[in-house]
């Protein structure tokens, strides 16, 4: 297999090594001449001084494209830089392939979108996530109301996610401070607020911290207008800030009905539009459904984009119930809240958990009113979306996530890439 990766290299750089072999033999011709012939013409020993140069020149175009080449691979953030010279196959191998994967969107935000990106990374490089920016709670609801940003939060996390930094840098950006006026904040999120304040806008920023991070593929904010999400509940009361949505069975218990936005037209960011319509496969969930996935949707444009794309449209369920937003959904209610909010169907598959989980950690959940997500077949069937079933449970730290590699590996199965 290290045979095989050589030999990528080889291939990839033939042009310059055949530059550098030629100029190797045009050095040693000329050499040989002039050391070993003593008595020769003026012009011959012209002639054998300007091939020696040849030689060295084609010697360091070849040393120069390929060194330029590593720069590269090290600069796009690809893989981390290599503990010695055998892993440099590996690491060309490597970019070579995930340059050649398929062009995936990531739509949502939350800790569902980041785990899915740590996983799609390891297939890709073409990936671009566009991620929302209602949140208003934590660290980024404080961002947002002292400076005026949009809320850093889950953008910052999704960078995370899709950077090859070294440990210390990550816990560096992941850090909260505990004591102060910033006690609650994160590091991360002041890091991107700074970068919003010497930026042209707060896209622009996201690109230059991504470019800091060496992040593999691309964040776009859905939109950079300052929005806020409103739910309302079927008894037609109003709750007001993507903060407030989650909880609000604690004050007001209801079901809701659906989530707008506090404006009536918001503008996506171009780019954003962009990738949708040249992806392969465009990627919903996991994440929570009111608050991370339905809010990009009722951005402009955004639905119908996906909708007329013609890339492969996967929406990923939760493995759970979430309390204030899907107590008792089922995989098919999941579905039809988001096609009540787009108006039109476009789903194509469907990747629901049918593992087991572990009976200790099952009863943590359901003591805070959560459930597994039930998988209603003649419902789905009518909706006709495909169904694929995975077992995607992973534990960390008592709490249910998905996997990332398995839930990755899965959607790159969809694609002609696989």
């Amino acid at each position: 297999m290290r045979s095989l990766r050589w030999l990528q290299i080889v291939l990839r750089f033939k042009k310059w090594l055949i530059s550098g072999v030629f100029g190797f033999i045009l050095l040693i011709v000329s050499l040989v001449v002039l050391l070993i012939n003593t008595d020769i013409s003026p012009v011959r020993w012209g002639i054998s001084l300007l091939l020696g140069i040849c030689g060295i020149y084609g010697i360091l175009i070849c040393f120069r494209k390929i060194f330029i080449k590593f720069v590269d691979v090290y600069s796009n953030g690809i893989i981390k830089k290599p503990s010695n010279v055998s892993e440099i196959g590996d690491i060309i191998y490597r970019r070579k392939i995930l340059s050649a994967g398929p062009r995936v969107v990531a739509v949502g935000g939350g800790t569902g979108t980041s785990t899915l990106l740590r996983g799609l990374k390891l297939y890709t490089s073409n990936i671009t996530a566009i991620v929302t920016v209602a949140d208003d709670g934590g660290g980024s609801g404080v961002l947002r109301n002292d400076l005026g940003i949009l809320p850093p939060g889950d953008i910052r996390n999704c960078m995370l996610a899709l950077a090859e930094t070294e440990p210390v840098l990550e816990k560096l950006l992941s850090y909260r401070f505990t004591e102060g006026s910033l006690k609650g904040q994160c590091f991360g999120n002041l890091f991107l607020a700074a970068m919003n304040g010497i930026s042209n806008s707060f896209e622009q920023a996201v690109k230059y911290m991504g470019e800091v991070l060496a992040i593999t593929g691309k964040i776009y904010p859905v939109t950079e207008d300052n929005i806020h999400l409103v739910a309302e509940l079927e008894d037609g009361t109003q709750i007001r800030g993507e903060s407030r949505i989650g909880s609000h069975n604690l004050t007001h218990p209801g079901k809701i009905k659906k989530v707008m936005l506090n404006k009536p037209s918001v503008p996506p960011v171009k780019q954003a539009i962009d990738a949708i319509y040249s992806a392969d496969v465009i990627v919903l969930g996991p994440g929570s459904l009111y608050t991370s996935i339905i809010p990009n949707l009722l951005v402009e444009g955004v639905a119908e984009a996906i909708a007329e794309s013609k890339a492969v449209k996967v929406y990923v369920c939760n493995i759970m119930t979430q309390p204030g937003e899907t107590e008792n959904y089922t995989v098919g209610d999941h579905i039809e809240a988001i096609y009540s909010h787009v108006g039109r169907p476009f789903i194509d598959i469907c990747i629901v958990n049918n593992g087991k989980i572990k009976p200790d950690i099952l009863r943590k959940y359901q003591n805070d009113g959560s459930n597994p997500v039930h998988i209603d077949y003649p419902a789905i069937k009518k909706l006709g979306v495909r169904l694929i079933e995975r077992d995607l449970v992973k534990i960390s730290n008592d709490l249910i996530r998905h996997d990332s590699n398995l839930l990755s590996r899965t959607i790159m199965e969809l694609t002609k890439f696989n």
